[in-house]
């Protein structure tokens, strides 16, 4: 019997530690530093650098903050906002290091890959971080392609919180020649070239023989967003593009920018409706930003399209890739013409020995409205996309009712 009742406790509180929802490390920068006044600098172009938002995104990560007087001498350098993100990447490294570990690196010396890296912009070991473990109890840190020195050390552990974000304090900041080096101007950015080489090259072909290149190229000052399907999803919707006028062409190009400039985080933090590039008084190109956790995806009336990846990101342009092609209503008016529903039967007479009797069954499928994909502008299965985040919600109340079910149990049992 007390096997029984072990076993049952066992049970019931297996069940509870099942059934709980999951509960997660997340982890906000910014909240962390602003309990630290003296690193307010460093902080404020985390947020200024859009680096905050991607550092929260990672699960394991080392922040290696500078407090303000160490921030002094790169304020004065007076670099680009996209030179100081490079900067400040090299600061993030992509591995934990929390005080303990830092005095028990392997042969004394490590080589951290940073959010610089991670970038693709470093070239070589650019953007990596040598750590040393010095005698006398210091630590080291030195870019790489800074020629082996290492000007900063170890100060102090900020906070940790093992094995998913620590945050130390180093002395100084670490120079590096090709994160301080200044990024190409914006009207210098080979927008279609770019596109090509990262996944989007049928687009960008079409985009350039199209008179909305000009279009994205007149805005890349002022702030560009654009959202590239990839070739795969560009290749399947290439026969109705083929049929489109060559204004309708240019439309539906342009329908895929959007004229500011929007970071991930900002996209994240705006749903809603968003005017693109052809967007006028007359048609209303709009497109709707909607996002669930890191997922953000795009909408028209008629598609629904998920960001895959960020292919640039450089203030004043940002350039995303989609898995599928936003379709603008304006250029597809006929696929949302509702089916004409079939004429209703004619009722019998009233003094039909059954119509007094006999009432009308409703047929609910027929009456709903159609979003089978025959009603859809193209019956390509990467035009039709089926929402992706679908998710079962446990229901609070039915896990309470099978604890206290399997509790009542064990009491007889006891």
């Amino acid at each position: 019997m007390q096997i029984l009742r072990t076993t049952a406790i066992t049970a019931v509180l297996s069940l509870i530690f099942i059934l709980s929802p999951a509960t997660t490390s997340a982890h906000n920068i910014t909240e962390i530093l602003n309990k630290h006044p003296e690193f307010s600098t460093f902080n404020h172009y985390l947020t200024e650098t859009h680096l905050a938002a991607e550092i929260n995104r990672r699960i394991t990560i080392t922040v290696c903050a500078v407090d303000n007087a160490g921030m002094a001498d790169l304020i004065s350098k007076h670099l680009s906002i996209s030179a100081m993100k490079n900067v400040l990447s090299l600061h993030v490294l992509l591995d934990y290091f929390g005080a303990k570990k830092l005095h028990q690196i392997t042969d004394g010396t490590a080589l951290a890959a940073t959010m610089f890296q991670a970038t693709g912009t470093a070239t070589g070991t650019a953007g990596f971080v040598n750590i040393t473990d010095l005698k006398g109890g210091k630590v080291g840190f030195g870019a790489e392609d800074n020629g082996g020195v290492l000007p900063a050390s170890f100060v102090k552990s900020v906070d940790e919180r093992p094995y998913n974000l620590s945050v130390i304090q180093i002395s100084q900041i670490l120079p590096s020649p090709e994160a301080e080096a200044p990024a190409p101007a914006p009207s210098s950015q080979n927008i279609t070239a770019l596109m090509s080489a990262h996944g989007c090259k049928v687009f960008a072909d079409a985009l350039s023989a199209s008179d909305a290149h000009k279009t994205y190229e007149d805005n890349l000052d002022g702030g560009l967003t654009i959202f590239c399907p990839l070739d795969d999803a560009f290749k399947k919707f290439m026969p109705k593009y083929k049929n489109l006028t060559v204004a309708g062409k240019q439309a539906l190009l342009e329908s895929h920018a959007v004229p500011v400039y929007e970071s991930m985080q900002m996209l994240k933090q705006n749903n809603g409706l968003m005017n693109t590039l052809a967007t006028d008084g007359a048609s209303k190109f709009d497109i709707t930003v909607q996002n669930d956790g890191d997922q953000v995806t795009l909408k028209t009336k008629l598609v629904t399209a998920r960001i895959t990846g960020t292919l640039f990101d450089e203030q004043p342009l940002s350039i995303y890739t989609l898995n599928n092609v936003l379709l603008p209503k304006e250029l597809f008016k006929a696929a949302l013409s509702p089916t004409p529903s079939p004429a209703p039967a004619p009722e019998p007479a009233a003094d039909s020995p059954k119509g007094s009797k006999k009432k009308k069954k409703h047929n609910k499928v027929a009456d709903a409205p159609s979003d089978s994909p025959a009603d859809s502008p193209d019956d390509d299965p990467a035009d039709q996309t089926a929402d992706e985040n679908a998710a079962v919600v446990f229901n609070g109340g039915g896990l309470v009712a099978i604890v206290m079910s399997v509790w009542l149990v064990v009491l007889q049992l006891l």
